[in-house]
């Protein structure tokens, strides 16, 4: 069982301001929560394989073809600004 002390340290973590009412609520759903984790745990899995999913999955990417991209006039022909044959952008601080 999860302690309100424990959930008050997880919610000031977590950076969440939580009502009296939501602390108790929470309490009691992390509780239910850690104590289902814990069932899973004492189930017998030996012989069982890892798996990541549960079907097969198979790559579905497109073939990596080179083809030919955009020269430089192309590339820097949409900008608002160019400065130097580059993207100019507003200085950031």
């Amino acid at each position: 069982m999860i302690t309100r002390a424990e959930v008050e340290h997880i919610a000031r973590l977590s950076r969440l301001g939580l009502e009296e009412d939501e602390l108790e609520s929470l309490r009691h759903d992390l509780s239910l929560i850690l104590d289902y984790v814990q069932t899973l745990g004492e189930l017998d899995l030996a012989g069982v394989p890892p798996t990541a999913h549960a079907v097969a999955l198979k790559n579905v990417f497109r073939p990596d073809v080179p083809w030919e991209g955009l020269d430089h006039e192309e590339a820097v022909a949409g900008a608002p600004d160019v400065e130097r044959g580059q993207f100019a952008v507003p200085r950031i601080g």
